[in-house]
This record gives C-alpha cells, structure tokens and sequence, in this order.
C-alpha cells in the first residue's frame, strides 16, 4: 500500500492507566511508522479521544458540546503525539477541519497531498468538524478524500470478533469479513456511518491489536495477524 490512513485508539495510547498518555507506547508506535515512511509509504494518522472524553455517555452536558470536547481531545492527542514523531527524526503537520490558532492547519486535500509529497506524516484532528459523527467516521471521510489504499484500525483487541469476547468465551475472530456482513451482524468494526462511507467508497479496512509488537509494520509488510474487512 503506497498510502495509508492509521487509526489509533485514543485508550490504546494510554496503556494501561486507561487515562492521558504512556510514552512507551506511543514511542513503539513512532518507530513502526518511521519505518514505513522511511520505505516509502505515506502514512496519515487519526487518533481518538476516548483518554480524555468520554462526555457521549454523559446525561448532564448537550451532545454538541460533549462532541465539540471530543474534537478538542482528538486535536490534544496529535499535538502529544505529532511531538514524539518529531522527536525520533520524523516530520509531521497536524491539520484540522476547523480554526486552532497557530495550532494546526485548515485541512484540505491539496494541502494533505503537498505535505505527503514532502515524506510528512499527516495527522488529521478535529474529526469531520460536526457533531454527531464518530472518528470513525473522521478516519473513512479523510481516506475518502485523500485516496488511501486502506484504512489500519490499531485497537485494544486483535481482530473483528462474532461477539464480544470479553464477555462471551464463545466468540469467534474473523480472519476476513465484508463490510457487508459486519452491518448486518451489527459487528460494530466502526460505527455505522463510517461502515456505510467506507462500503459505497470500496475502501477496506484491517483491525489489529496496537499492544502486538510491530503489529503496524506487519500489517503492511504481509505479516498481518488480524480481520481484514472486505469491500
């Protein structure tokens, strides 16, 4: 895959405090995707919020605001973890569907493709910019438009499950599903816009675990130990 758009787990970037942020993890992740750019392929990132906001779940705040807070998050996550990828020799440009000051740049795909062209790692904050969709949907939107090969949902579990394994000792990973058949199962990979979005556009997703050790660069590199999710 020449380009690439990495979904990271919000939670899965804290570790195991579940909360703000390990660097372990995050400094694990910059390396697999240095290496990646290092080889050629363009990497843009999307990072959820939930180490920060959860406010969705809460019955004492407007959906708006709540989801206006879980831009914010989403935009705090790629200014931390932007820094790290700097830090390890990598550049990167953060850009937002709304106004941050000095902070980040307006998105566009013009400005996206000018700043792959310069072997930047390009974060994409702020989700869609409205209320009421996911980064689920954020992430399949920015692939959309920046025509990416595929979409890497790195999460905390290792793959699309029949059910939630947590929970039922039952459950059964897929190695390869349709999308499909994951919105009639109500699989959950990604919410249901972001299902939709991504079938009408035939862009296939893989889901991995983020904690399996070089689990980025295998997926890409064909060592890939999870559900690809079909078109």
């Amino acid at each position: 895959m020449k380009r690439i758009l990495l979904k990271l787990s919000g939670e899965a970037l804290a570790g195991e405090r579940k909360t703000g942020f390990d660097d372990d993890t995050i400094q694990k992740v910059a390396l697999q995707v240095k290496q990646l750019v290092d080889k050629g392929t363009e990497v843009g990132v999307v990072i959820g919020g939930g180490n920060f906001w959860r406010g969705r779940t809460s019955e004492n705040i407007d959906r708006t605001k709540a989801d206006q807070i879980g831009m914010l998050a989403t935009v705090m996550n790629c200014l931390y973890v932007s820094e790290i990828f700097r830090s390890i020799g990598m550049k990167t440009a953060i850009l937002t569907p709304f106004e941050c000051g000095s902070f980040t740049k307006l998105f566009s795909k013009d400005r996206a493709n000018k700043y792959f062209s310069k072997n930047m790692v390009v974060f994409f904050a702020g989700g869609t910019g409205h209320p009421y969709f996911s980064t689920d949907t954020g992430v399949v939107l920015r692939a959309v438009e920046v025509e990416a090969d595929g979409i890497l949902l790195a999460k905390a579990i290792d793959g699309v499950y029949s059910s939630d394994p947590k929970t039922d000792p039952e459950a059964v990973r897929y190695d390869e599903i349709n999308i499909q058949e994951v919105i009639d199962k109500q699989l959950k990979v990604v919410d249901l816009t972001a299902s939709i979005l991504a079938m009408e556009n035939k862009m296939p997703m893989y889901v991995f675990s983020l904690i399996e050790e070089n689990s980025i660069v295998n997926t890409i590199y064909g060592k890939f130990n999870g559900t690809r999710v079909t078109v």
